[in-house]
């Protein structure tokens, strides 16, 4: 959280900090006019790309499958397009690199393996608490149920 708090205050910082080295560079005009040329990218990046997710993922589901490389795909884009519109150069190159898709395709794969590195730890931890008795086992695994033990007799009009 610290590291998140730090990187929110310093990344403004940062991007004044290079817009500084670009205008002194190239001039404060032209350096402008990236920033903007920048932001309409992102705009127009948003636009699209929210559009081709959407009919992607229809023909996904059409299809009778889970468009979750798909959506995935559109967040990053959707992502590269909001790094876009912020102003700055830092922000404009790592909004550019998402664009790509081989380092979409690259961050995609990573956050689903990740994901599901986190979805068997969580199973696994589940499993331990399970009250089912496993085949070749005597006894349940974790807490028992809760058993009341007692007699019935049934009585009919």
């Amino acid at each position: 959280m610290r590291a998140f708090l730090l990187l929110f205050l310093l990344f403004p910082v940062l991007e004044l900090y290079v817009f500084f080295k670009v205008s002194t560079a190239i001039g404060f005009f032209p350096a402008l006019l990236l920033i903007i040329a920048g932001s309409m990218l992102g705009v127009l990046v948003v636009r699209v790309a929210g559009l081709a997710t959407a009919l992607k993922a229809r023909e996904s589901l059409n299809r009778g499958e889970l468009p979750a490389q798909q959506m995935l795909e559109g967040l990053m884009l959707a992502l590269g397009g909001g790094l876009l519109v912020l102003p700055g150069f830092i922000s404009d190159v790592a909004g550019l690199l998402l664009l790509f898709p081989p380092v979409r395709r690259f961050l995609v794969y990573r956050l689903r393996k990740r994901a599901e590195e986190q979805a068997l730890r969580q199973r696994a931890f589940a499993d331990e608490f399970d009250p089912v008795v496993r085949p070749g086992t005597h006894k349940p695994l974790g807490r028992e149920p809760n058993v009341i033990e007692g007699e019935f007799e049934h009585r009919d009009k």
